[in-house]
């Protein structure tokens, strides 16, 4: 298991003084980066081998976000890997141990010419420790979208999406998504599916519905084809 322990920034929050969920999730991502730099098999490594690790889905059940200042604990481990795809767990704790956010993802190993997952070498698996995965109840990979999907103003990607991977980055798609969240929804379980790379200058065109207490939007381009769809669970509590 990999951890790396931080402080809430000012950056980091929003008008509530509690962390952005796309800072959460930046701060996952950051984790398992880390992670992986830490066992040398990291960007430079995936460079260099022509390959990638691409995300195909997430699901990040929120306790609570923490709040401005808060000394908190990233943690992240990979519990399985079949054929070209790694099976990865994360956790975001308090200092006093609390496990304010969890989450499981699913990654796929890509070979960046073809573009095509690829079988995990052995020799990279064999970096990495597996250990039994978190509790929580998983669900499938796919998001189904509700009856009624409401147009709303296509989205140009620009340079400050981007990452090393030359696509908009994992984070920044819940980032978008959340924009189309009712003012007093309060977020407790995030799913994402990512289908196909947005790149500099695409349009993004999103769509969001709601059902029940969910409401989700598809991040589309010209022909409907989704870049990826986020669900987001409303909190009654």
């Amino acid at each position: 298991m990999y951890c790396f322990e931080s402080i809430v920034r000012y950056s980091e929050i929003d008008a509530h003084n509690r962390m952005k969920l796309g800072a959460a999730f930046d701060l996952m991502q950051d984790c398992c980066t880390f992670h992986s730099e830490e066992l040398g098999i990291g960007i430079d490594y995936l460079r260099r081998a022509h390959k990638a690790w691409a995300l195909s889905s997430w699901q990040v059940a929120i306790n609570r976000l923490p709040a401005m200042g808060e000394k908190i604990r990233a943690y992240t481990w990979p519990y399985d890997f079949k054929k070209s795809l790694g099976y990865r767990n994360f956790k975001i704790d308090d200092e006093r141990g609390e496990t304010l956010v969890c989450a499981n993802s699913i990654w796929v190993y890509v070979d960046t010419d073809s573009g095509r997952p690829v079988r995990l070498p052995q020799e990279v698996a064999a970096r990495y420790a597996l250990e039994p995965s978190c509790k929580m109840e998983c669900a499938g990979r796919k998001i189904s979208l509700p009856d009624q999907m409401e147009p709303k103003e296509p989205l140009r990607v620009g340079r400050f999406h981007i990452d090393t991977n030359h696509h908009v980055n994992n984070g920044k798609y819940i980032t978008m998504a959340e924009e189309y969240l009712p003012e007093t929804f309060k977020v407790k379980e995030v799913r994402a599916e990512y289908k196909k790379a947005a790149v500099f200058s695409d349009v993004i065109f999103p769509k969001a519905g709601k059902a029940e207490k969910k409401v989700t939007v598809s991040l589309e381009n010209e022909t409907g084809e989704p870049y990826a769809v986020i669900e987001f669970m409303e909190d009654k509590r």
